[in-house]
């Protein structure tokens, strides 16, 4: 796998937590930990896309 090939896999799974994350937060009652997981997981990928991208 490329170096573009898997920065963009990894904004693709970036973008589907950001849209899981917004749903999560529009339900009543969802389970504010795993909110929390989501949105930690999101800002690991967003620093390995950050890592991988810069020069």
């Amino acid at each position: 796998m490329s170096l573009t090939s898997h920065v963009e896999e990894l904004r693709k799974k970036h973008e589907a937590l950001s849209e899981q994350v917004e749903e999560a937060q529009r339900s009543p009652g969802y389970d504010d930990l795993a909110i929390a997981k989501m949105k930690k997981q999101k800002l690991h990928l967003k620093e390995e896309i950050s890592r991988l991208t810069a020069n």
